[in-house]
């Protein structure tokens, strides 16, 4: 009896409801085929440096100046001091009045070939095993004209019966124009004895 009570309320409910209609069934839309992004990878930098070659633009040649005649005559006419030393050779003596013993005497010859009088020309002699100073180791002339020479005999203090290396100096005024040396002297008997013509000036031949 209960059973049907219960049945019958729920039907009388069901009576009396509004109708609800049912609800459509859900359609999945249609879907377009999705983008697929593939990951491109990136050219590799080529390892070859760019070179950018700039316009060359060449250095101008310096042009060498040319040598006149006019140039040559203007640098030989500005005076200068020049000369050579000949050594003629040497002997050997004994110096009593100095009280030196042995000495050495070289006969030098020296030939202005410069463009200018020398004045107060002289020859200074040295030598390797020289001892004391002698007086006559420098000899001069007052003065020695362009194109001409002169012969000294200049003398040293040396040590007995040893040959001696020499060195003469070519002075005017004091100041060294030339210096030359010479291992060993040679006797001036080899060449004709000693000069006739020391301390005169003449000519060069």
């Amino acid at each position: 009896m209960r059973k049907i009570s219960i049945t019958l309320f729920s039907f009388l409910i069901a009576a009396c409801s509004p109708a609800i209609a049912p609800l459509p069934a859900w359609t999945a839309f249609a879907t377009g085929t999705p983008n697929i992004v593939t990951a491109t990878p990136l050219a590799p930098l080529s390892a070859t440096p760019l070179i950018f070659t700039l316009p060359f633009t060449p250095t101008p040649a310096t042009a060498t100046p040319s040598i006149t005649a006019t140039d040559t005559a203007q640098a030989t006419s500005s005076p200068f001091q020049a000369v050579t030393i000949d050594i003629l050779g040497c002997d050997t003596s004994l110096d009593v009045l100095h009280g030196m013993g042995e000495v050495t005497n070289a006969y030098v010859t020296v030939k202005n070939i410069g463009t200018t009088d020398l004045p107060n020309a002289c020859a200074l002699l040295r030598a390797i095993d020289e001892d004391r100073e002698h007086p006559d180791k420098k000899a001069c002339v007052p003065n020695l004209p362009v194109q001409n020479q002169t012969t000294f005999k200049l003398t040293v203090d040396t040590a007995y019966k040893q040959d001696t290396i020499i060195q003469v100096d070519a002075l005017s005024n004091d100041t060294v124009i030339l210096r030359v040396d010479q291992q060993a002297c040679k006797n001036i008997s080899l060449f004709g004895g000693a000069p006739g013509d020391v301390g005169i000036i003449k000519p060069i031949p």
